[in-house]
């Protein structure tokens, strides 16, 4: 029987309770083995505009959020690989790693939109379905992804900023039970967003 495997990519600088509660959700609701957080190497489209934490530090704040988790797990794929990460090249590894898989590659419907604006992205819909997370209230659009197969993560009310996060770490403003509690010392014993 064929793996049922979840594919989260991310920077995930730093990672919060939200990204653990999409791939909570998704792994649930879509019968899922397992659901891989996939730390970017090089985050190309976000990279230009601001500075990111190392991949190692990133890769560290994931591993320490998903343990004890289960079905939840860091994955260091892109790291590994190196240079800039794609979307394509992350899929196409993992099913030549395990050509049985069914992956569901796990967006927001926020980003469902720029999908055009990846690399090489009319590979990937031949590659998983589209796990499409819904915020609540959030209607879905039956046009949100033409082309694709694509399925419904209904998620939990929770709002959160990775960008929000680190202005708030930054400022030293607490990130009690916005992050997880190792994924705080962490930041505080790397001195990172300061």
């Amino acid at each position: 029987m064929a793996r049922r495997i979840g594919v989260f990519g991310g920077t995930f600088d730093p990672i919060h309770n939200a990204h653990l509660a999409v791939g909570a959700a998704a792994r649930h609701q879509l019968h899922l083995d397992e659901v891989r957080f996939v730390v970017a190497n090089i985050p190309w489209q976000k990279a230009r505009l601001r500075r990111i934490s190392s991949a190692q530090d990133r890769l560290a704040m994931v591993s320490l959020a998903v343990a004890g988790r289960p079905g939840l797990v860091a994955s260091d794929l892109e790291i590994r690989r190196g240079g800039d990460s794609f979307t394509a090249d992350t899929l196409r590894q993992i099913l030549d790693e395990d050509v049985a898989a069914e992956l569901f590659l796990i967006v927001g419907s926020d980003l469902v939109d720029d999908l055009p604006t990846w690399q090489r992205w009319t590979e990937i819909p031949s590659l998983c379905t589209l796990a499409v997370a819904y915020r609540p209230g959030e209607e879905s659009r039956a046009d949100l992804a033409p082309g694709w197969r694509s399925v419904e993560v209904r998620l939990p009310a929770l709002e959160l900023s990775s960008t929000e996060l680190r202005e708030m770490a930054a400022d030293g403003r607490p990130l009690d039970f916005l992050v997880p509690d190792s994924v705080i010392a962490y930041v505080a014993d790397h001195g990172l967003y300061r």
